[in-house]
């Protein structure tokens, strides 16, 4: 397999997933701007949507959406236990929690950092993201991670989001002991410390 990925990008989320599976692949990094990878390839030709991740397979299928590859990576590993079994309630929660940190959190900074967007936009959009992570907070009461005892998928997404949120105001994670102590959590595993490693980003 082959992650195409551009550095403390959102396909950190699948490369922790990779790491924690422990499968083999390869990394591929990709300029977004230019839409070229590393070795001055085409990345359009690769992936017409030209973002990224995207996760090319064995048999040349190619993958995109990082809720969609994490799922991937943790069935072809289910001892990990990196996602719920199919089919039950339990992963349907788990494919929620994706979905949450997808649309709500992390599509939620791209309207913040837009420099076409004013200040009191910003106020607003702001408030709203902030009302999304104190919901991520709450859930996480009394818990180690998203779905209960098990680091999954959604965790490793998770852990992207708030160092975008750590990012947009350092002191955000600091107001919350909740949302502190599981980054700080996140931040000691060995999948997340080697995937920042390999993409040359700091923790």
């Amino acid at each position: 397999m082959k992650l195409y990925f551009s550095p403390g990008s959102c396909s950190l989320s699948p490369h922790i997933a990779l790491r924690e599976a422990g499968l083999t692949f390869e990394l591929e990094q990709v300029d977004l701007r230019a839409k070229k990878t590393k070795r001055d390839d085409d990345y359009l030709a690769v992936n017409p949507k030209g973002y990224v991740p995207a996760l090319v397979l064995d048999d040349g299928e190619l993958l995109t959406e990082g809720a969609i590859i994490v799922q991937y990576i943790a069935d072809q590993r289910p001892e990990r236990r990196l996602a719920t079994p199919a089919g039950t309630r339990e992963r349907r929660r788990l494919k929620e929690w994706l979905h949450f940190i997808a649309t709500e959190l992390h599509k939620g900074f791209g309207p913040i950092n837009n420099p076409a967007s004013n200040d009191e936009l910003r106020k607003v959009l702001r408030a709203k993201l902030d009302s999304r992570f104190a919901f991520l907070a709450k859930n996480l009461e009394g818990r180690r991670f998203l779905l209960g005892d098990d680091f999954t998928v959604a965790d490793g997404y998770a852990y992207y989001v708030l160092r975008s949120l750590r990012k947009l105001d350092g002191g955000a994670l600091e107001r919350s002991p909740v949302l502190r102590g599981y980054f700080d959590s996140l931040s000691s595993r060995p999948s997340v410390r080697a995937a920042l490693e390999a993409e040359g980003v700091s923790a």
